[in-house]
């Protein structure tokens, strides 16, 4: 007979979904710090409509994105589902994860009941009129991020995804190695290889911001792997090693200059003048740590506000500054002389399709890069992972929690559990 509801770590018969499962919930009364937004429930378990997947998931990675989900801001993702018609009134994140394959909806061809799976963090509507057009979801407006603008993440004993969200997951993998990394992989991978002629090739030098979190790590390695010469940029000395140890050819601290922030008006002599000594004496360290006097012909951005006028400034003629965010803000101030002087390229840049994802997958399935696992969590820790995310306190790298794997270290089920039928 079927359980109506079993415990975290107990595996059902392959392919029997219970009908109410746990989750880690935002309800809008709790927004706030991760710590008071994030709640442990009993909710329904989704059930695939066609060409949908339910995954049981094993374990699942940590983001940034499910700090503003159960903040609300910058955007109230529940109440802009409510607004499309979405009953629930709640909010299940994740968006990065791995585990079984348990139930599959109508039309689904490509994964079976079983197969162990890595789960990308895009979705969209395949028959969208963009879509159509242009074939890359990451020019689509129906393009969502899964786990928090779309609902059933993998913080949850099942998560509902797309069936082309499904990567097979390499069998070298632990759960918490395979659910860890590739949003921040396939996000860093677009950047670097997804815009030519600017992707990087050999020899290149890559200003890599941020170097020893989820992004940087995964960026170091990227451009490593393709021949390129990353320098990372740190908040303190005691990330130098690390960056290293991924393949940055220097590292730079951020913390020895004083710059940063909004570009004053060039009409400010005194402040511009100001922050000119200051980016000028940021290159010259960079180009300390490249061991040649060579600018970047990309600089890998996302903290936005405090650095993108340098990151223009620095930026090597015809290169490019390709950027997925603005974690210090959203004001991007630039000179526009740089740009069209030295005819530069301003790019952006948003998640990733499908062969961008699989390309990431494929690339540490192969060792040439690793999931650069920092941590892992038990379940009943989500708020609390989030929460040193949200205070800046969390470790370098990626991180995961696990939610039906017992223990770390598993690369397969805990036991052989029956098939229904």
């Amino acid at each position: 007979m079927t359980k109506d509801l079993y415990p975290l770590g107990e595996i059902p018969p392959v392919g029997e979904v219970p009908a109410r499962m746990h989750a880690m919930v935002i309800r809008p009364e709790r927004f706030g710090p991760p710590e008071k937004a994030m709640r442990p429930e009993v909710v329904e378990t989704p059930r695939p409509g066609p060409g949908q997947v339910l995954v049981m998931v094993m374990a699942a990675g940590v983001n940034y994105n499910n700090v503003w989900a159960g903040q609300g801001q910058p955007v109230d993702v529940i109440a802009a589902r409510t607004k499309l018609g979405d009953p629930t009134g709640f909010h299940i994140g994740g968006s990065d994860g791995a585990g079984v394959v348990w139930a599959i909806g109508a039309g689904v061809r490509h994964v079976a009941v079983g197969d162990h799976v890595i789960l990308s963090p895009g979705q969209w509507d395949e028959t969208a009129p963009d879509m159509r057009m242009y074939g890359d979801p990451g020019y689509s407006t129906s393009g969502l991020a899964w786990g928090y603008e779309t609902n059933y993440g993998s913080f949850a004993q099942f998560c509902l995804v797309d069936d082309y969200q499904c990567h097979p997951k390499p069998t070298g993998l632990t759960w918490e190695m395979a659910a860890c990394f590739l949003l921040t992989g396939a996000t860093a991978y677009r950047q670097l290889c997804g815009w030519p002629p600017h992707v990087v090739t050999p020899g290149d030098p890559v200003l890599v911001w941020g170097g020893a979190g989820g992004l940087g790590s995964m960026a170091i390695q990227i451009v490593r792997r393709f021949g390129g010469r990353p320098v990372a940029v740190v908040s303190d000395e005691s990330k130098y090693e690390y960056c290293l140890g991924l393949g940055a050819v220097g590292v730079v601290n951020r913390s020895h200059f004083d710059h940063w922030g909004r570009l004053p008006d060039v009409t400010d002599t005194a402040g511009y003048a100001r922050w000119s000594r200051g980016a000028r004496a940021f290159g010259q360290a960079v180009w300390e740590a490249l061991g040649e006097r060579v600018p970047p012909r990309i600089v890998f951005e996302h903290p936005g506000t405090d650095t993108m006028p340098t990151s223009l400034y620095l930026c090597a003629p015809s290169g490019m500054v390709v950027t997925c965010g603005g974690t210090s803000g959203y004001n991007g101030d630039i000179d526009l002389r740089f740009l069209w002087m030295r005819q530069k390229r301003l790019q952006g840049s948003h998640g990733a399709n499908t062969r961008q994802f699989r390309a990431v997958v494929d690339l540490v399935a192969a060792g040439d890069i690793v999931p650069c696992l920092a941590g892992t969590a038990s379940f009943a820790e989500i708020p609390w992972a989030h929460q040193l995310m949200y205070e800046n306190r969390h470790p370098r790298g990626n991180q995961a929690v696990l939610v039906n794997a017992p223990t770390v270290g598993l690369r397969d089920l805990p036991a052989a559990a029956p098939a229904v039928g």
